[in-house]
């Protein structure tokens, strides 16, 4: 039973980037999921959730307008569509899930399950 992230990178500003959480073990159908990030030196942050059962999503104020989250069920997968990314976005990039709902999800982080990271840096 795990999460895998991935499709992290260097990544210009302005460009796009898609990261993905593949679960495998379990189904994702289950569970509300969430993308977090971390930058050294500062706390954990819940970038954006998805709901298993009505799609409604949640976004920090930071990214919104410019990630989307979204998930594939056939894949058992999700994804962070990274557009017009800033320098400020550089962070490592986790998912994790849990069975609360999408806002509980992205602004306390409850679950003690995550799966590793992937690095994403955004420079010119």
């Amino acid at each position: 039973v795990q999460l895998q992230a991935s499709g992290g990178g260097l990544v210009q500003p302005g460009g796009s980037l898609r990261l993905s959480c593949a679960a495998s073990g379990f189904s994702l159908d289950d569970y509300a999921i969430g993308w977090f990030r971390q930058a050294p030196g500062k706390e954990r942050e819940g970038v954006s959730c998805i709901s298993s059962s009505d799609g409604s999503t949640y976004y920090a104020a930071s990214v919104k307008g410019r990630f989307t989250i979204s998930r594939d069920s056939a894949k058992n997968t999700v994804y962070l569509q990274m557009n017009s990314p800033k320098p400020e976005d550089t962070a490592v990039y986790s998912c994790t899930v849990d069975q609360v709902s999408v806002e509980t999800l992205c602004r306390f982080a409850p679950s003690d399950f995550w799966g590793k990271g992937t690095q994403v840096t955004v420079s010119s």
